[in-house]
């Protein structure tokens, strides 16, 4: 590995870059992994990333020795706790962060069990909502132009490596999407439509969960096969989006 020392090191300035805009991270289709749950679960899926850096404060750890040495040596960067706290927004404890291009899946055909987001806006709603999606056995989730980016810092730590779970599909027009879909389109809506506890929840199912404050559009309510409620008995309707899409998501495991 490498061991650096200046701050004017390019390939570190680059990093730095990343973690610090959004922007960047869009326009180069990459992104970063914070902590050694991310990276291993990324190497597992597709492998060692492009870019190691490792606080050497943290190299006695066996876990994080391990992904160095699975690393190409020229692509791993080893840097002091000073160096890392200029560069990462999180502390040196993690030990190791990466950076990758964002994984843009391959799309066939429309798996047995999907998962529509139209504009999800909040990183830590996003990244809850992706990671019970994979609990849930989810396989691909299609996510409008007005979501968060999917691979940003906020979204992959509230994912806790989810996104390696799924296939996720990003800027996508749903209503031409569902208009094409031969499937159980079922969306959940606030205080209206039949009770996700009674609805049909056969397969092949796509559930549809919309924006925190407007919900789903009108639109893409009027395309679904059912319009569906939680019950909410307490007399306070409130739940955000990431706990209504775990709330249904896991009515559809509990009847499969």
């Amino acid at each position: 590995m490498t061991r650096v020392s200046s701050r004017d090191n390019p390939r570190l300035k680059a990093v730095a870059r990343l973690i610090a805009s959004s922007r960047e991270r869009r326009k180069e289709g990459r992104c970063v992994l914070e902590g050694e749950n991310l990276v291993a679960a990324y190497h597992r899926r597709y492998g060692a990333p492009e870019i190691l850096v490792v606080c050497e404060d943290a190299l006695e750890r066996p876990d994080i020795d391990s992904l160095a040495s699975q690393a190409a040596p020229q692509n791993t960067l080893l840097v002091s706790a000073q160096r890392w706290a200029e560069v990462s927004q999180v502390a040196p404890a993690l030990g190791v962060l990466a950076v990758v291009s964002a994984p843009v899946p391959h799309f066939e055909q429309v798996a047995d069990f999907c998962l529509l987001l139209e504009s999800i806006q909040d990183p830590g709603n996003l990244g809850s909502i992706l990671r019970s999606a994979a609990a849930a056995g989810v396989a691909q989730v299609f996510l409008s132009a007005g979501c968060a980016f999917a691979w940003s810092p906020k979204v992959l730590r509230a994912g806790q490596g989810g996104h390696f779970h799924l296939d996720i599909f990003e800027n996508i027009d749903l209503l031409a999407w569902v208009s094409r879909y031969q499937g159980n389109l079922v969306a959940a809506v606030p205080g209206v439509g039949e009770s996700l506890f009674d609805a049909d929840l056969s397969s092949p199912l796509a559930i549809a969960i919309g924006n925190e404050g407007a919900g789903l559009s009108s639109e893409l309510q009027a395309a679904a096969r059912h319009r569906v409620r939680i019950p909410m008995p307490g007399g306070f309707e409130s739940l955000n989006a990431a706990a209504a899409a775990a709330v249904c998501l896991f009515e559809c495991v509990r009847r499969r």
